[in-house]
């Protein structure tokens, strides 16, 4: 729960803010409740602010001076017949501002923060996934196994999508020695850690590969199934599509066996032992290489920054196999239901069909996503407060990085909001946090259904939150 610490003092009265974003104001003003410190002068250009708080001192904000300033922007014809909106005072956990805030509504990318959320809580901030090859049945087979990890790369490509990610060369040299004069023959490729469909109900065609903004989910993969290791939030990043052989064809090509003889298959059970050293013949089973993502919490970064729908996928499976469901987006579904229900979230608040926000027929309230928020700045779950870290901050980077510059007013919450976004066809949804010129943390869901058009509706969705940061309430 979050804990406000009220103490009387000679000087008035002292606010101990909860959880980690508590610290945010603290560490950007110089000192607890203090003035801001000194800015340092650079010839160079400054950038925005992020998350600066506004001048010492406020009073917490008064539900009814929320409503007069938000009722008339959330009624704009720029979001539609629909709004879902809730906004809550972090500290005191005092609720603003609502409507429909109980009724699940399309999600769209903002589903990632129960996604972060329940991996998170499920697997911890320094798990790591593994990508291995052990020894096929017969000479110079080898078998690759996918362990989950789409942020595997490789380093012949020019531009670096995922910094620090396992490279599937390394895995390939480690192969090479294990190998020793055995020359290879055939590549076998083990995609069974997932099960059932590769893609999503509500998902559409246009989604998925080549031309989508997702990839078919397998367990093996480069840059999230990208033929090219760029990120366009909106698509256009081309897909293999089939990424699991695609990595297998390469891996070949690495170390020296056919690309014709890739093919799908199952990983011998292990001989035992210990790894495989340089050898004529290697037992089936044998491990001959490994290499782990970087830690859990990175790709977590990963996924919220860019709103990687293949990231939030393969994050989601973590959450089932966590659990001992299977890794399917059933078992996902399931998985992440029972998470929320242990963390003391509102479960029943969501509907899932994908771990990503990319299926129309998601459906979450803006309560459930306000209280998971609620939670993870608490600091009672500190492996949740791992999410600020990755949400995008306006004006400033990820899926926000372009947002909060026009209209003009809505330029006032730049670097000072910090939230997930969230697009579907005729849906736009943005869920986070943010610092009031009164220093009060607000946690925030708004959920717009039925705009005609995307982009006055995020400018619409961005004025609402721009105004909580500035209405002095």
């Amino acid at each position: 729960m979050l804990i406000v610490l009220v103490l009387a003092a000679a000087g008035g009265i002292v606010v101990t803010r909860p959880g980690p974003v508590g610290g945010w104001v603290d560490a950007l003003t110089g000192k607890p409740g203090g003035t801001p410190s000194p800015t340092v002068t650079t010839p160079e250009p400054t950038p925005t602010p992020v998350l600066v708080a506004a001048a010492a001192g406020g009073s917490a904000p008064d539900p009814a001076t929320v409503k007069e300033a938000l009722d008339p922007l959330v009624e704009a014809g720029a979001l539609g017949s629909t709004v879902h909106i809730q906004v809550v005072d972090v500290s005191t956990k005092t609720l603003l501002y609502e409507r429909n805030a109980d009724a699940k509504t399309t999600p769209a990318s903002t589903t990632k923060v129960l996604t972060a959320a329940t991996v998170l809580a499920a697997r911890g901030a320094a798990h790591r996934l593994e990508t291995r090859v052990v020894a096929g049945d017969a000479p110079g087979e080898v078998v690759i196994i996918g362990g989950g990890d789409a942020t595997l790369a490789v380093a012949e490509d020019d531009k670096d999508l995922f910094p620090g990610a396992a490279l599937l060369d390394d895995l390939a040299a480690q192969v090479k020695k294990a190998l020793g004069g055995t020359k290879p023959t055939r590549v076998l490729v083990d995609t069974t850690l997932f099960e059932g469909p590769e893609t999503a109900a509500g998902w559409s065609s246009s989604d998925i590969s080549p031309g989508g903004q997702v990839a078919r989910i397998q367990s093996l993969m480069t840059n999230a199934g990208r033929i090219e290791p760029v990120h366009n939030e909106f698509g256009g990043d081309p897909r293999y599509a089939d990424p699991a052989l695609s990595v297998g064809r390469l891996f070949a090509e690495m170390i020296g066996a056919p690309t014709s003889s890739v093919k799908r298959g199952e990983a011998p059970e292990e001989g035992g032992g210990t790894p495989a050293s340089a050898g004529p013949v290697l037992a089936p089973g044998t491990e001959m290489g490994k290499v782990e993502s970087p830690p859990l919490v990175q790709i977590v970064d990963w996924m919220l920054q860019q709103s990687d729908n293949v990231l939030a996928e393969v994050l989601g499976r973590q959450v089932a196999l966590a659990a001992g469901e299977e890794a399917s987006f059933a078992g996902t579904a399931r998985a992440m239901g029972a998470k929320l229900t242990e963390l003391g979230l509102p479960a029943e608040q969501a509907s899932l069909k994908d771990a990503s926000g990319l299926s129309n027929r998601n459906g979450i309230t803006p309560d459930l996503l306000v209280q998971t928020l609620q939670l993870a700045a608490a600091g009672t779950r500190p492996e949740l407060s791992n999410i600020f870290n990755g949400l995008p901050v306006a004006g400033w980077s990820g899926t926000l990085e372009t947002r909060f510059a026009t209209p003009s007013d809505n330029a006032t919450a730049q670097g000072i909001v910090r939230a997930k976004t969230g697009s579907l066809s005729g849906v736009s949804t943005l869920a986070g946090v943010l610092v009031t010129r009164e220093r009060q943390i607000l946690a925030f869901a708004i959920m717009a259904k039925g705009g005609a058009n995307a982009i006055t509706a995020r400018q619409a969705i961005d004025k609402i939150a721009a105004r909580l940061v500035d209405c002095g309430c």
